[in-house]
């Protein structure tokens, strides 16, 4: 029998395991569905890395989605979600936010910063002025071609302490007895006296299934739908030239709906990302590899409530809408086209003056995928977005549709994540956090409550 078993080995699954040997926590297990991080590392170029891999190796697999994703490392306890609301502490909240930081650090991560140059006081300002709140963030850059060996050098780290790992593993099933777990999964059955569930947002659903069948309570929780811009990187120096990463916080004039740009990549790739049968977009940036090209993401809070709270089958639904019209590809359209009424052309992007660095698309309208209240959102916010960011607001912006950020149902927990006797939860899986930093926290949080319980502390 394990002493403590942890479903998903992305950042809160790899951070809850650290903090177990660090307290000399002997019996742990990490299980997950997807391979150890060189068996990840995907061989096509960026540009269709997410078209043609299995879907579990890029959403799967020591290291989690984050693995080959831009592996941003946001550094403030509000963003990708709220930890001090979760720990009821904002020094707490920043010493977790702190201890994450050292902990990409002490195996690879880049030890430079951004986000700490006096412009963005300058930055802030002029935001300000037209309307719009800038989120200063001190950032960490690991790159996607990079993330391979940082996840690597954790994953045989935690094995030399210990930590046994039982990859491309499926847990089907979790099962209360008496006071422990038994793990129902494809490679045979696992007894644990506690357990850390923390899946990612690709274990998201089978989380919702389980807390089900095993009574945790749970709520929905907002989702984020909107689309990835694309425009030259010429566009966004002035700004990622700050703040590699750049928050901008706007409230749409018409419907005051909360929008925000996320995941912004500097010279990065628009590239497909499957999600369970959706096809979405989403973006990478290389440490190494550049385009000519900057892209982010421009998203549209939704929360539902009575009648209907699940925002995930609203956002499943936008999706599949967009891929009927798209014939199974994301949908691309000048924003110059979207705004005089009419569907882009081949004929039309092939000539446009910013180039699109995802090619496996379908030229489209925009305006038969999105609810008009969120392509109003997304309009007016790009408008703003142009008096602080000259150039957004150009004819020959590109934008990709769907982008639809999905949270979990929240898990209702206590203060150290326990959502059951010996049970807790942690990451983006389990509605707790919206990142990779958070995420790690998180795992640290349920770990701390694991500990406390053996009296270890």
């Amino acid at each position: 029998m394990q002493q403590v078993a942890i479903i998903g080995a992305g950042p809160a699954g790899l951070m809850a395991a650290y903090r177990l040997v660090k307290n000399k926590v002997k019996g742990v297990l990490v299980i997950d569905y997807g391979n150890e991080p060189s068996k990840r590392k995907c061989p096509l170029e960026v540009t269709s890395v997410c078209t043609k891999c299995n879907p579990c190796k890029i959403l799967t697999g020591v290291g989690g989605a984050g693995l080959i994703s831009a592996g941003r490392l946001n550094l403030r306890p509000d963003i990708g979600g709220d930890l001090e609301a979760l720990t009821g502490s904002n020094k707490k909240a920043w010493n977790l936010i702190k201890e994450v930081d050292n902990f990409f650090l002490k195996f690879g991560a880049s030890r430079k910063v951004y986000g700490d140059r006096p412009e963005v006081k300058f930055l802030e300002r002029k935001s300000a002025a037209a309307g719009i709140k800038f989120i200063p963030i001190r950032q960490r850059f690991i790159g996607s071609d990079n993330s391979v060996k940082v996840i690597s050098n954790i994953y045989n780290y935690l094995r030399e302490k210990g930590v046994k790992f039982l990859l491309k593993t499926k847990v089907l099933e979790i099962k209360k007895q008496n006071k422990q777990y038994l793990l129902e999964t494809t490679n045979g059955k696992i007894k644990t006296k506690f357990l850390v569930i923390a899946p990612g947002r690709y274990g998201a659903n089978w989380l919702s299934h389980q807390a089900e069948k095993l009574g945790l309570e749970k709520k929905f929780e907002p989702i984020d739908v909107g689309v990835r811009v694309e425009v030259p990187a010429l566009v966004m120096d002035p700004v990622t030239e700050v703040s590699l990463d750049p928050k901008f916080h706007i409230y749409s004039r018409t419907y005051d709906d909360f929008t925000r740009t996320f995941c912004v990549n500097e010279r990065g790739f628009v590239v497909k990302e499957v999600y369970d049968e959706l096809i979405l977009v989403n973006g990478h940036a290389m440490y190494e590899k550049k385009s000519e090209n900057t892209n982010f993401a421009f998203l549209v809070r939704v929360k539902l409530t009575e009648p209907v709270e699940n925002t995930t089958a609203f956002g499943r639904q936008i999706a599949k809408q967009a891929n009927i019209l798209g014939g199974g590809k994301p949908i691309i359209q000048k924003l110059g086209d979207l705004e005089r009424g009419r569907r882009s052309t081949w004929k039309r992007i092939k000539s446009n003056h910013v180039k699109p660095t995802l090619t496996d698309v379908t030229p489209g309208d925009l305006a038969l995928v999105l609810p008009h209240r969120i392509l109003t959102d997304i309009l007016e916010g790009l408008n703003m977005l142009d008096k602080v960011i000259s150039g957004i607001n150009s004819a020959s912006t590109l934008l990709y549709a769907p982008e639809v950020k999905f949270s979990a149902h929240r898990i209702v927990t206590n203060k150290n994540l326990e959502a059951a006797e010996n049970l807790f939860v942690a990451g983006d899986g389990a509605g707790v956090s919206r990142g990779i930093v958070t995420a790690g926290a998180t795992g640290l949080i349920a770990a701390e409550g694991v500990i406390e319980k053996l009296g270890r502390g």
